[in-house]
């Protein structure tokens, strides 16, 4: 059965980085001495603010993320048929969206679909909440709900030959086509089953994906720690073209 955490989990702390800058005024008196030859002047310190909106991401794709979400990822992939991307946390802070380490990943074999349908290779454009976890593995210390199950065994090979073992040991379920709330393995499909589902991010296998999102093993593991459901993550996934409308 899906575990859920308590709901008394504290909000992940927010830090605003600031800098030092001027001073107060000088009072009437001698001049300053004279710097001496050949001595450097002070380096001058900037503190770039963080940006107000996420980059890369055009004003109808920023329009579709809900100003109640605390946490962005965003998954920028290479091309519309690449199955190569990119993938970023951002976390509102009170000065700007600040984003973590930039990771490589796969999605799926033919790059992206706007109208994803079940076995078309594609992933679905769009943005999507972020509301359950689970895994073959013990649960590595997410904030999400976490299903720990024999389930999420992988069985065969890839596009590419490479091996699928692992590839479920952690996941975090991707809210496409699918019912917030329960396990990752929970098969109910609202738009019908037609339209596919069970697009997870899960561990990278070394090729291409089905529909889902691939990150190596110890990204996975710090995407599932610094997630947290006070913060109401969203994923923003698609090409470059598309996120940049």
């Amino acid at each position: 059965m899906i575990a859920h955490r308590p709901r008394a989990a504290l909000l992940a702390v927010l830090f605003l980085v600031t800098g030092c800058g001027g001073g107060a005024a000088a009072s009437p008196g001698p001049a300053a001495a004279p710097t001496r030859p050949g001595t450097p002047p002070a380096p001058t310190v900037t503190v770039r603010a963080a940006p107000a909106r996420i980059p890369g991401l055009g004003p109808s794709t920023w329009a579709r993320v809900p100003g109640t979400a605390g946490q962005v990822v965003v998954v920028t992939g290479r091309g519309r048929d690449s199955p190569l991307s990119t993938v970023v946390l951002y976390r509102r802070t009170p000065d700007g969206w600040r984003p973590g380490p930039v990771w490589p990943a796969h999605n799926a074999l033919r790059g992206w679909s706007a109208h994803h349908t079940g076995g078309d290779l594609r992933s679905p454009l769009g943005v999507f909440t972020l509301s359950d976890a689970g895994g073959r593995r013990p649960d590595p210390g997410t904030r999400l709900p976490y299903h720990r199950s024999r389930g999420f065994t992988s069985h065969g090979t890839g596009f590419e030959g490479e091996s699928l073992e692992g590839s479920f040991d952690y996941v975090v379920a991707i809210d496409y086509n699918r019912r917030p709330g329960t396990s990752p393995l929970d098969w109910t499909r609202p738009l019908g089953a037609r339209r596919g589902g069970g697009i997870w991010f899960h561990v990278d296998h070394g090729g291409p994906t089905h529909g889902c999102v691939s990150l190596g093993e110890a990204p996975m593991k710090d995407l599932l720690r610094a997630l947290d459901p006070a913060l109401r993550p969203v994923v923003v996934m698609g090409d470059h073209a598309f996120l940049a409308r």
